[in-house]
């Protein structure tokens, strides 16, 4: 549960943070392109937030299993 809890806050950091800066960007060219740009940029937001959270658990995993091994070596 709390895996998914991480995963949902950072996906919604991430979106947050990308619709802010679509909707800046597009704000420039005009009211139209601000809203349009906030929704590309809360989609790709959204998308980096979940890649960033899968590749950072893959990451402790990794570091899990490093520990383990060098524990296990460390005994012989």
């Amino acid at each position: 549960m709390q895996k998914r809890i991480k995963r949902v806050l950072s996906r919604a950091r991430y979106a947050a943070i990308g619709a802010a800066v679509g909707a800046g960007i597009g704000g420039l060219v005009g009211r139209n392109a601000a809203s349009t740009g906030g929704a590309l940029g809360a989609i790709v937001g959204a998308t980096i937030g979940e890649k960033r959270v899968t590749v950072d658990s893959f990451i402790d995993d990794v570091k899990e299993k490093r520990a383990e091994r060098d524990e296990l070596v460390a005994e012989e």
